[in-house]
């Protein structure tokens, strides 16, 4: 390795570990910070005596409420932050996003379905189970039409297609089901996204989006090879066809239960691993375990905004942030 060489992996592990650090560290406080404010302010010798349950206040308030609701935003975050890293590997693109086939926009027009239509009242479990299955028929959809095989620009448009669909579906069910305030409610909650009354329930719904990241860390080398071309990959002994039915299994999953436990919620895959390889470089390997705790930090800080400004759901912060950081991007490209 020539010096030179030498050099920039040096600067490169230097800036890996550095963004490890800032990461974990802004994790860490943003967290505190969460279990802190609220109705009832705890500062940290009362958050960890109620984490002890030696304090009864600040026990109920950290298991009951502040809590759940932590660990859910940074599941969900995490969720996105890898959703969104492998749509932009698959597409080789910095501008894709997790919500390019139609994955948010299935599980949203799931979901308000099965609210318009009263299944809600069923059980806890079926919104987000009908949202799961509204994401999963989305992603089946776009790869018939986009049929299999053909290339990402295809998906591409199958997926904007798809998009246009299923809002003209939520559309028809807001304006042609006979809502209650409460239905209305819950619809808005699941199309502004929001992390309000989560409970241990809704926790138990997001854990699985960790497990499927897991699962991604191990494919970081391919994925950098799959960067330089299909081509170029397969003749590097890349089987490419099963890397793409994986990347898009994995990314579906983690975004479908993201939005079953707290409706749409954008931005954040678009935002974070950009952000990451900016810092980081382009390898996947630093880039995925990267990306799943800047994205959890990244949406805990959004909540804690959304919640200093009155109630602010968590989706409009979203894209408070992320549409100018997105016109930013676009003005970045060539």
């Amino acid at each position: 390795m020539s010096a030179a060489a030498a050099a920039t992996t040096n600067a490169k592990d230097q800036s890996g570990r550095l963004a490890w650090l800032i990461a974990l560290a802004a994790l860490i406080v943003l967290a505190a910070v969460s279990l802190g404010v609220g109705d009832v302010r705890l500062g940290p010798g009362r958050i960890l005596a109620g984490l002890m349950h030696e304090d009864e206040l600040a026990a109920t308030v950290i298991w009951s409420i502040r809590l759940p609701r932590l660990l859910v935003a940074m599941a969900v975050g995490a969720g996105l932050s890898a959703s969104g890293l492998v749509m932009q590997a698959y597409f080789r693109n910095s501008l894709a996003s997790p919500g390019l086939l139609g994955v948010s926009s299935g599980g949203a027009a799931g979901a308000v379905v099965a609210i318009g239509a009263g299944w809600a009242t069923l059980s806890l479990f079926v919104v987000p189970v009908c949202a799961i299955i509204g994401s999963f028929a989305a992603t089946a959809a776009v790869l018939v039409l986009a049929r299999r095989g053909a290339g990402t620009e295809r998906l591409l448009l199958a997926g904007i297609a798809l998009n246009a669909l299923l809002g003209a579906v939520t559309s028809y069910v807001l304006t042609n089901f006979t809502m209650t305030y409460e239905r209305n409610a819950q619809i808005l909650f699941w199309l502004l996204g929001g992390l309000e009354d989560r409970t241990w329930e809704h926790v138990a719904m997001a854990a699985p989006i960790l497990v499927a990241a897991v699962f991604l860390w191990p494919m970081g080398r391919a994925m950098d090879l799959f960067s330089l071309g299909a081509a170029e990959a397969q003749s590097l002994g890349v089987d490419v066809n099963a890397l793409n039915r994986r990347l898009i299994f994995l990314s579906t999953i983690m975004t479908a239960l993201a939005t079953a436990t707290a409706g749409t919620v954008g931005f954040v895959g678009l935002i974070v691993p950009h952000l990451l390889r900016l810092l980081v470089g382009p390898e996947h390997r630093r880039l995925v375990p990267l990306s799943l705790i800047g994205g959890a930090a990244f949406l805990l800080a959004c909540d804690l905004i959304g919640r200093s400004a009155g109630g602010l759901r968590v989706g409009i912060v979203t894209a408070l942030v992320g549409g100018p950081f997105f016109l930013w991007l676009l003005r970045r490209q060539p």
